[in-house]
C-alpha cells in the first residue's frame, strides 16, 4: 500500500508540510509570519458516496491551488447505535439512517482509488477518522497528516492513539474549553508528535459574529503551538483575516453546488469562491510585507512632486 500511495508532502506546490508545524513562539506573535499557508480542501462526505463527484472535487481543489484534500471515514456500527441506525430517514439510498450512513462511506478499494488519484494530481490527501478502527484504516494509506475533528477533543483514548502514530496532526478545538485543549496539547507533546490547533466554531454554517478570530493569536500565545483556522461560514473573508492574524493553515469545506444533498453542503465553498479564496491567500505575503517602514517603489518621485517646500 505504502509503495503505491506514498508521496512527498506538498507535492503540488513544493510545500513543506513540516514547516506548518514549526512552533513560532520565538516571534512573539506580535507580527504574524505570513509565508506558505497550508490550504486543506475538506471534501468530507460532500461526495455523496459517488467516486466521480469525489474526483471532481479533488480536481476543483487542485485547480484552485489547495495543498491537500481531506475526506471523512467512519465505522458506522462503532459510531452509531443500532437504534439510531434503524431510525427512519429518507435519503437517496433508502429510508433508514443506516442506509444513508452506509451510502456515504467509501470502501478500501475506493480509498485506494482516491489516494492514487491524489498522487496523479500531485496533491496531499488524508481523512478525518471518527473512530479508532477508521484511524488505523486511514493510517494504512500513509497519510501526510491526521486530523482530529472538534467532537473528539474530549475523547482521550482516541487522542492517545492518534498521538502514538507520530504523524503531524491537526486538532480542531470547536466545542471545547481551554482545559480540554490543554489536555489534548499535552498528549501530543508527550509523544513529541507535531500538533497544529485549528480554531473553529462548530456550527454549520457559522454566524460571522460567532467566529472570534482573535482566538488564533490567543491560542498561539497560550499553548506555544501553531494555530490554523477551519471555517464553516459562507464567506471567504474570515479565512483571510485568520491568515493575517497568524493562522498557518486554512481548512474549508468544498462542494460542487451548495444546493446538493448533504448536511455540510450549505457550509461549503463552491469552486468559484474557493478559487478566490486561495488566490487571495497566496497574495497575502505581498500584502502583509515585513513591517519595516520604508519608501515604497515610486513614492520618492511622488514626494518630490508634492513636497514643494523640500525642493
Amino acid at each position: 500500500m505504502e509503495s503505491e500511495c506514498a508521496y512527498k508532502f506538498g507535492k503540488g506546490k513544493d510545500m513543506n508540510l513540516n514547516k506548518v508545524f514549526e512552533t513560532r513562539s520565538s516571534l512573539g506573535y506580535s507580527i504574524p509570519e505570513i509565508k506558505d499557508i497550508y490550504v486543506i480542501a475538506e471534501i468530507g462526505i460532500n461526495h455523496n458516496g459517488d467516486m466521480s463527484i469525489a474526483k471532481k472535487l479533488m480536481d476543483v481543489a487542485k485547480n484552485a491551488g489547495c495543498d491537500a484534500v481531506k475526506f471523512q471515514k467512519r465505522t458506522i456500527d462503532k459510531v452509531y447505535s443500532n437504534s439510531e441506525l434503524d431510525k427512519e430517514r429518507v435519503s437517496p439510498w433508502g429510508r433508514t439512517n443506516r442506509e444513508q450512513k452506509n451510502g456515504l462511506e467509501f470502501s478500501e478499494e475506493q480509498y485506494k482509488e482516491i489516494w492514487n488519484y491524489a498522487n496523479f494530481l500531485g496533491i496531499d490527501c488524508s481523512a478525518s477518522a471518527w473512530d479508532i478502527d477508521s484511524l488505523f484504516f486511514i493510517e494504512k494509506f500513509n497519510p501526510p497528516f491526521h486530523k482530529v475533528a472538534s467532537a473528539f477533543i474530549t475523547n482521550i483514548p482516541f487522542l492517545n492513539e492518534v498521538a502514538k502514530l507520530g504523524r503531524p496532526s491537526f486538532v480542531s478545538v470547536g466545542m471545547s474549553t481551554l482545559e480540554d485543549i490543554a489536555t489534548a496539547v499535552d498528549i501530543f507533546k508527550s509523544t513529541k508528535t507535531p500538533i497544529t490547533l485549528f480554531h473553529t466554531v462548530s456550527t454549520y454554517p457559522s454566524k460571522i459574529e460567532s467566529l472570534n478570530l482573535l482566538s488564533i493569536p490567543a491560542l498561539q500565545n497560550k499553548f506555544e503551538v501553531p494555530v490554523g483556522y477551519s471555517g464553516h461560514e459562507t464567506s471567504t473573508s474570515p479565512s483571510l483575516i485568520a491568515c493575517a492574524l497568524g493562522a498557518v493553515a486554512i481548512e474549508r469545506h468544498i462542494t460542487l453546488d451548495r444546493s446538493m444533498y448533504g448536511s455540510d453542503q450549505s457550509a461549503s465553498l463552491e469552486p468559484e469562491a474557493l478559487n478566490r479564496l486561495v488566490g487571495s491567500i497566496r497574495k497575502l505575503p505581498l500584502l502583509i510585507g515585513d513591517g519595516v517602514k520604508r519608501f515604497a517603489e515610486g513614492e520618492l518621485e511622488v514626494a518630490q512632486k508634492l513636497r514643494y517646500w523640500e525642493n
